[in-house]
């Protein structure tokens, strides 16, 4: 009888997300709750499945990413699907999909050919996008205070904190596909695979996670006070920061090494990683530059 395994993250959602999950069994035949940081076999977890069997992540960007990380070391043939329960839900809204709705569609095309980063000697694929600088900041301090409190974080909230007191840009020396640039007083510059991060931050508006040569979209956000960012950065969430082209570069390509100037917090799909100088990010099928498409 073919089965229906729901991969809940009870994290997810501010600890709502196992809820969610069994409310969501009742929509199937014969369903299968799993705690999805509960497997620690992930091969033997996939080879145990019928062929028939198909897979239903519940939970937020998190969880999405990692479980990427898992079906990029093995062969998953199985129909996988997505039940967004996250804070931010960028993956579900980039691809168009109602979080509250009984998943139809399945994923698997957005879980293959991923782009991949090194970060500090290490290698992760990605699902949404690589956030370095204030954006990164900004989860590590979200990070720190949902381990003191269960209250949602504002985001919002710490950005303006951080560009009226705590947080220093920095300068970088970005190179895509062989071209080096340097730029200075730099606040974020983030590598994208989808169009959305941070809660529906959209870096960069034209980028389409399914084009056909997979290139990835970096921004870098430069040459700006304090103060302007602070005004024009909120203009990030509808994608009309592109307009300010004198501070806003948006670069196409397959091969994106950038380095700062002194060690910042990087975010990968809303995962922190303290204290990185440069990231590399290599595109799923790395090939010649193709034109900005911004």
């Amino acid at each position: 009888m073919k089965k229906q395994y729901i991969l809940f993250n009870p994290l997810a959602g501010h600890g709502t997300a196992k809820k969610e999950a069994e409310i969501l069994a009742s929509s199937y035949e014969s369903p299968v709750l799993c705690d999805i940081t509960a497997i620690d076999d992930h091969a033997a977890f996939f080879e145990q499945l019928d062929s028939d069997d198909c897979l239903v992540v519940c939970g937020g960007d998190g969880t999405i990413s990692r479980f990427a990380q898992a079906v990029h070391h093995h062969n998953v043939k199985n129909d996988i699907f997505y039940f967004a329960v996250g804070s931010g839900n960028d993956f579900a809204r980039d691809i168009g999909q109602v979080s509250s709705a009984v998943p139809t569609t399945p994923i698997n095309q957005y879980l293959t050919n991923l782009p991949t980063v090194t970060v500090k000697g290490k290698d992760y694929v990605f699902v949404n996008g690589i956030g370095y600088g204030l954006d990164g900041y900004c989860c590590e301090v979200g990070d720190k205070q949902r381990e003191t409190s269960a209250k949602p974080v504002n985001y919002t909230t710490i950005a303006i904190k951080a560009l009226l007191f705590h947080y220093k840009s920095t300068n970088a020396k970005v190179t895509i596909d062989g071209e080096t640039r340097t730029y200075k007083r730099v606040w974020i510059a983030p590598t994208m695979n989808g169009r959305y991060y941070g809660g529906g931050m959209m870096p960069t508006p034209n980028q389409d996670r399914l084009n056909n040569d997979r290139a990835l979209s970096l921004m870098v956000f430069h040459n700006a006070s304090n103060i302007r960012t602070l005004c024009i950065l909120p203009s990030i969430f509808k994608g009309k920061h592109v307009k300010h082209k004198n501070i806003v570069d948006i670069m196409v390509g397959h091969d994106i090494t950038v380095e700062f100037d002194r060690p910042v917090t990087l975010q990968i799909d809303g995962e922190t990683v303290l204290n990185v100088t440069s990231y590399h990010a290599v595109s799923a099928k790395k090939s010649a530059p193709v034109e900005e498409t911004v």
